[in-house]
């Protein structure tokens, strides 16, 4: 395959000042509000080691970018940011505080089997809060992430909310062992009900309990989830009180109506062990970030504490984001050798005024009154035309 000159590798994208600029505004106006709420900034590297966080991020293998080190080693472009910081605070800051909150704005690489619209890169803003396992640092988390939208100006945005532990014990109450538990998660997180019910009918469930054991694909508040709990069961009794106390707790924060509860909500992200959670919001059919509870992973770097996080996809943000502020009037200096000292010195006090100034050398310029188009006002010192 020959490669053409200003071609791409796939799923790459090139941000153009426009996007540039709007990503710096969201950058800053996420991070303020992530710092606000008492988490601090982290940077992780854009290399890891694929035997470690490769291996545990629950990226699939053939989405990794890999590559060798001099030493041999296989490494990867970072294909998450949950992992590497998890890492970090096992390794160090957990020794230092506990809990510990997180946050970040960091891209992430995810490589495409073919030219999709989806991008292989792509940066992540968001928040980890480890070794907290109340239910109080879910709804923090999720609050925050609901916080970060609306202050963003994106209006309309709705979570839906599911336990991936609850579900696993609920599954097992029908009879139905790991392996066909695992066929059971892939129909939820594909979200494809009819296949789903096609399974249903497939597997050893008793006759009388196929129709409730359907019913799990279409709840949407937590009371609707009573049903399939067993009030004998210690954990699913507690796991749901849980529940209903992180429904209190969203409703009294202006969040009742943009909740659904959704028992048969499952990510691919295997890690979660426990609420999981997305959020969308009018003018995207896609989610516009995801997280939830992943003490499972701690486990991995060898701690028995709680985790819980999330990541907003800062590409579908910035299609909400209406269009343009307003254009920052933009003024344009011409200068020629005569006076160039006299231009840079109006460009100083002109910027030191708050202005955008761009000072231009006028002979490098091929077409004068057209380069000029692109610029709200223009000054042409003495003898530069």
């Amino acid at each position: 395959m020959t490669i053409q000159m200003f071609e791409k590798p796939l799923g790459m994208r090139d941000d153009f000042p426009f996007i540039a600029k709007k990503k710096a505004e969201l950058r800053s106006s996420g991070t303020s509000i992530i710092q606000q709420a008492g988490y601090d900034l982290l940077q992780t590297p854009t290399l890891e080691y694929y035997e470690t966080i490769g291996k545990i991020s629950a990226i699939a293998d053939n989405a990794l970018f890999k590559l060798l080190d001099s030493q041999g080693e296989t490494l990867v472009l970072r294909p998450d940011m949950t992992s590497p910081i998890a890492r970090v605070a096992a390794a160090k800051l957990l020794k230092e505080k506990i809990p510990v909150r997180l946050g970040y704005y960091s891209n992430v690489f995810r490589a495409q089997k073919r030219e999709g619209g989806r991008p292989a890169e792509f940066e992540q803003m968001g928040v980890e809060l480890i070794g907290d396992d109340s239910i109080y640092a879910d709804a923090e988390v999720i609050l925050l992430a609901g916080n970060i939208i609306k202050k963003l100006g994106i209006e309309s945005s709705r979570f839906v909310i599911g336990h991936t532990q609850l579900l696993q014990l609920i599954l097992e109450d029908f009879g139905l062992n790991q392996e066909q538990i695992e066929q059971v998660h892939s129909a939820f997180v594909s979200k494809n009900s009819v296949g789903f019910e096609t399974l249903a009918k497939q597997l050893p469930i008793e006759a009388s309990r196929v129709e409730s054991f359907i019913g799990l694909i279409s709840t949407t508040t937590v009371e609707e989830w009573q049903q399939w709990i067993d009030p004998h069961n210690a954990k699913q009794s507690s796991l749901f009180e849980d529940m209903k106390k992180l429904k209190n707790i969203l409703d009294r924060s202006g969040l009742a109506d943009a909740v659904t509860y959704d028992l048969s909500f499952n990510s691919h992200m295997t890690y979660y062990t426990g609420l999981v959670f997305e959020v969308y919001a009018t003018g995207s059919g896609f989610p516009l970030g995801n997280g939830g509870r992943y003490d499972g992973l701690m486990k991995q770097f060898g701690l028995e504490v709680g985790a819980t996080g999330f990541g907003l996809r800062v590409d579908r943000l910035l299609e909400l984001i209406s269009a343009v502020s307003e254009q920052q009037e933009h003024t344009l200096i011409l200068f020629d050798e005569r006076n160039e000292e006299q231009a840079d010195d109006e460009a100083q006090k002109l910027r030191e005024q708050g202005a955008r100034v761009t000072l231009q050398f006028a002979q490098s310029v091929l077409a004068i009154d057209e380069f000029s188009k692109h610029f709200s006002k223009v000054l042409r010192l003495e003898g530069a035309n």
